[in-house]
């Protein structure tokens, strides 16, 4: 599914049920701000969700470097406000996020604390102490540059938050499109259209 901007990854999978009313799963979430590919299972591929929710991601994101906000996209209140750095310092920031990378988790993110969902915590107005993750960056790449935004195609490993490469640029995603799930495409997106499963694993 090319997932439009506004409704969460649940309610797109919920849709499908109810047009189906088969047993639906996805392979890994998008924020209810984010477009592109969902990866959604179907009837018994569900019981294939192991073999797909590890693939590595590509995206294209818009980072709007005047602001972080307390969510790292445009839905959450701006918590500082900065001076946009120099292309030059922009791209000393970029080389240093790529590759092996250690960044904390999104407090707005889905994540267990504790037993329960950080976004929820967050909501809730209760802060904590978020992990720090491992990823990888294969590739970080400028598309354009205006001086206070910067457009970014990413390539990542699963479990990567663009949102937090995104603060540690110094600012938060006003946009973000996922185009890539391992070797499935955002342009094959079609809500009519079902991948067989033995398709979809020979491609793996």
């Amino acid at each position: 599914m090319d997932k439009p901007g506004g409704p969460s990854s649940f309610a797109i999978v919920s849709d499908l049920r109810r047009r189906t009313g088969a047993r639906t799963g996805h392979a890994g979430t998008l924020d209810p701000f984010a477009t592109g590919l969902l990866l959604l299972l179907s009837g018994s591929a569900t019981k294939l969700a192991s073999c797909f929710v590890g693939l590595d991601k590509r995206y294209v994101t818009d980072v709007d470097l005047t602001a972080r906000t307390a969510t790292g996209d445009p839905e959450g209140a701006v918590v500082e406000r900065l001076l946009p750095p120099t292309r030059a310092v922009l791209e000393r920031r970029l080389a240093g996020l790529r590759g092996e990378i250690e960044l904390p988790i999104p407090a707005t993110s889905a994540v267990k604390i504790g037993g329960e969902r950080a976004y929820k915590l967050a909501r809730r107005g209760i802060e904590v102490q978020m992990p720090i993750r491992r990823s990888r960056v294969e590739a970080l790449d400028v598309i354009a540059y205006t001086g206070e935004e910067v457009q970014l195609d990413l390539r990542v490993s699963s479990g990567t938050y663009v949102r937090a490469i995104a603060d540690a640029l110094g600012g938060h995603c006003r946009t973000l499109r996922r185009l890539e799930i391992g070797p499935f495409s955002v342009d094959e997106a079609d809500p009519g259209y079902f991948i067989p499963a033995d398709e979809a694993l020979a491609r793996l």
